[in-house]
């Protein structure tokens, strides 16, 4: 399958100004175009995007004509997920954006003085209600980041030599557990489950006491290939659609005893939380830069030429109950050692079958230093350097009501964008356990 596109990218031109209002400090300027899926204040469900504080009801520009050119059919954005128009493919997302970015430029007055349009297409993102983008299909998540991979094995195995043999030659994934992807927003139980005191022979079962964010990022892709084929690693840009805040919420102590031999299961599965806002691959092109070198150098079906990696800044915050929150990670996805496309080339690479709406996470995103750290199990070493709260409480893990904030923008010298929030407060554990 091939979708080439054949359409410029007229959205990302950093000169446009659009007539709705944007501070400077906005995650979404008109540059910037996400997707997402809302509820109005009229209880109508809808594909929407939005430019500063307005969110844009997509179904009712569509349906007033001003998608006109554009081959949409008639529902595309009378849906309650993106799945549909995710599987058009970069042709069409394409098209989408550099209308939408004509039809909100500061000079084209047909939207922008219809009082009446308006009224039926804008609305404040007070007035609505972020829902899922997606019906998630598949998840998977990446160990991607080598600075995270080797904070880990220090703590875990040999700090002398913490990465396993295959990490430079392989990016290290598992299957996650797509039902348990939620919405930024929604509460996060803190799970039960067996567990194994360090240094006593007692198992035991009950809540989680190392309950841990991962700050991540992920892409959903549309669908690319058979089951049996493969994808080129060259090829792997058109089947990317946008990328999201993630956060794989951990309980680090049943992680632990249940991981040999096959991994994460139970500690992981229980929520993974994603931002609402999808921001296309096509809105981040200006911020690709060089990843790390990569030594050795990578088989040949992962070897890869240009800007591959991605300028985002990333920011993990903890806000306990009724308190200011503190801003306790500061990363960027630059970092990461294996970049998306060799992610999506290897999931490709035994014949495995990308879908629509799959998810792929990237992994803990950590820099080189302590402040860039993209999890609690690193910022406190596994518990042993407790951090403190702006009101003064210490943290090994999360507390139950504490609220993690994930945050992430691109920034140059002509524009900054950036992906809003993805929240998640701790609740206690289910009575009766």
């Amino acid at each position: 399958m091939s979708n080439s596109p054949i359409v410029k990218i007229s959205a990302n031109d950093p000169k446009r100004k659009s007539w709705i209002k944007v501070n400077s400090y906005s995650d979404f300027p008109i540059q910037n175009i996400p997707f997402g899926v809302f509820i109005t204040k009229h209880d109508v469900i809808t594909i929407g995007t939005r430019i500063g504080k307005t969110c844009i009801d997509l179904a009712a520009l569509h349906q007033l004509g001003y998608f006109e050119g554009v081959p949409l059919t008639e529902d595309i954005f009378m849906q309650d997920n993106l799945n549909d128009f995710i599987d058009d493919g970069r042709k069409t997302w394409r098209a989408v954006r550099n209308r939408i970015a004509e039809i909100f430029d500061e000079n084209n007055p047909i939207l922008r003085d219809n009082e009446k349009h308006r009224e039926e297409i804008l609305f404040d993102e007070k007035d609505i209600e972020m829902l899922m983008p997606i019906s998630v299909n598949d998840y998977t998540d990446f160990y991607s980041s080598k600075e995270h991979a080797t904070n880990v094995g220090s703590i875990f195995r040999d700090p002398e030599n913490p990465l396993l043999p295959n990490y430079l030659h392989i990016p290290i994934g598992y299957h996650g557990r797509s039902s348990s992807i939620v919405i930024s927003g929604t509460g996060i139980r803190r799970p039960a489950g067996q567990r194994k005191t360090n240094g006593k022979k007692e198992i035991t079962f009950g809540p989680t006491k190392s309950m841990d964010f991962e700050l991540e990022m992920a892409f959903i892709t549309t669908g690319a290939n058979k089951l049996g084929n493969t994808i080129p690693i060259g090829e792997t840009d058109q089947y990317i659609f946008g990328m999201v805040l993630l956060n794989d919420w951990s309980a680090r102590d049943i992680q632990a005893w249940e991981y040999a031999p096959l991994g994460p299961f139970l500690g992981k599965s229980f929520a993974t939380s994603i931002s609402p806002w999808i921001v296309t691959m096509d809105a981040l092109q200006p911020f690709r830069v060089d990843g790390p070198e990569q030594d050795p150098k990578p088989l040949p079906y992962l070897r890869q030429t240009g800007k591959n990696n991605y300028d985002i800044n990333l920011s993990a915050s903890i806000k306990p109950k009724g308190k200011q929150e503190a801003v306790v990670c500061e990363t960027n996805l630059k970092h990461m050692y294996w970049s998306v496309y060799q992610q999506l080339a290897h999931q490709a690479s035994n014949g495995c079958n990308i879908c629509t709406a799959d998810i792929y996470g990237s992994g803990t995103i950590s820099g080189p230093e302590k402040g860039s750290f993209g999890s609690m199990l690193e910022i406190t070493w596994n518990g042993k350097e407790p951090i403190k709260m702006k009101d003064g409480t210490d943290r090994k893990f999360l507390k139950n009501g504490d609220t993690v904030i994930l945050r992430g923008y691109c920034k140059n010298d002509k524009i900054r964008l950036g992906f809003g929030e993805c929240r998640g407060i701790i609740k206690k554990t289910k009575e009766g356990i």
